[in-house]
């Protein structure tokens, strides 16, 4: 069925809706529905926190009985499995939706285009593909769970301009301006996570939680710690019983030094080690996709940086530079990555490049 010349209007403000759940809602992803009718929005949704309800019931539930004879814009396959909540390809069936355009197919086995096919079997006109591409990007940590048993994740680099990211004393608060580091609480909201190295938790005992944007779901706090020798005692241990912490570690972790973290509310997640004794990183990926995590905002240091490159693992690199340089001396922002042939390291693509504050914002995806 071909395309209306408003199609694409109204997938891109279906879109706007679906991100405004990103970091709230997983394991779910960020749908966003619009219902249109005589060419006016009669409905409007997006996947709530916790993931439910989602963006078709919330705008199927403004529209009411308007939306008989309507057009549904959904920015991912609607589902077509009974879980906590019933199939909303049956709830826009008993609506009397007669057009539904969807952006993509879910690759989730348990819809994997049954929800098209529900709905072209109840008489629904169906078009797929409309808003494609930013609708993978917006899915792209749902997706990779699915296809490829990872979340999506986004490395965060600040640093002065040649790239370093603390002095030779260790002194890294602050690099970037307040502008900077106002947008990094930001784009902590939209991540289901935010992972850090144990370098980082020792070096600043940091605390993690997304500031400045009032009252708001906070992610989960993640620590790749392989022998769990950071102190409990932190700002992270006393605060997990009020926002989660989750340490990826070693087999090899102490029994005492589990057990000290365990007592402070944080769950523990046993991944795999390589030969150096370090955390597999993809492992460790694999187990929080496990337990439904979907995007992953990771702040450093510069191991962990270094790890998730090597492995193939950042789908997304954001820079903020600052304009002073600390010298050769400094820590670099991405610690020592294996010899290879230069076609052989990480490319990325640059989507934006903006001025931030004082500072410079770079936003560069996998090529």
């Amino acid at each position: 069925m071909p395309n209306h010349p408003a199609d694409d209007r109204w997938m891109s403000l279906a879109l706007t809706l679906g991100r405004r759940g990103l970091g709230r809602c997983w394991p779910n992803p960020a749908v966003g529905c619009v219902i249109i009718k005589d060419g006016r929005v009669i409905g409007r949704g997006w996947t709530q926190a916790g993931g439910r309800p989602h963006g078709e019931t919330r705008a199927l539930a403004q529209a009411g009985g308007n939306a008989v004879g309507a057009t549904a814009y959904v920015t991912l396959e609607p589902c077509a499995h009974h879980g906590q909540t019933p199939p909303c390809a049956t709830a826009l069936i008993a609506a009397g939706i007669t057009r539904v355009v969807s952006a993509l197919e879910d690759p989730d086995p348990r819809v994997s285009g049954g929800g098209h096919a529900m709905l072209r079997a109840a008489g629904v006109a169906v078009v797929v593909g409309v808003g494609a591409a930013e609708a993978a990007f917006d899915h792209a940590g749902f997706l990779l769970t699915k296809t490829q048993t990872r979340p999506f994740l986004t490395l965060k680099l600040a640093a002065s301009f040649d790239g370093r990211i603390a002095t030779n004393s260790g002194e890294s608060q602050w690099i970037t301006g307040p502008q900077a580091r106002h947008f990094s609480h930001y784009l902590r909201a939209t991540h289901d996570a935010v992972m850090i190295g144990s370098g980082t938790v020792r070096a600043d005992d940091p605390v993690l939680t997304v500031r400045g944007f009032g009252d708001i779901h906070q992610p989960v706090r993640v620590i790749c710690d392989s022998n769990l020798g950071t102190d409990p005692g932190g700002n992270l241990g006393r605060s997990a019983r009020d926002v989660p912490v989750w340490l990826c570690h070693g087999p090899k972790a102490a029994a005492a030094n589990r057990a000290a973290w365990e007592a402070t509310g944080a769950t523990l997640i046993p991944c795999k080690t390589d030969a150096n004794g370090r955390l597999d990183i993809s492992d460790a990926l694999s187990q929080l996709a496990h337990r439904g995590l979907t995007r992953v905002f990771c702040e450093g240091g510069g191991q962990l940086a270094a790890s998730l490159l090597a492995a193939g693992q950042v789908d997304q690199l954001i820079s903020f530079n600052a304009g002073l340089a600390l010298g050769a001396q400094g820590t670099p922002s991405v610690a020592t990555l294996p010899d290879m042939p230069l076609a052989d390291y990480p490319r990325f693509t640059l989507r934006e490049t903006r001025k931030i504050g004082v500072d410079a914002l770079q936003i560069w995806r996998r090529s």
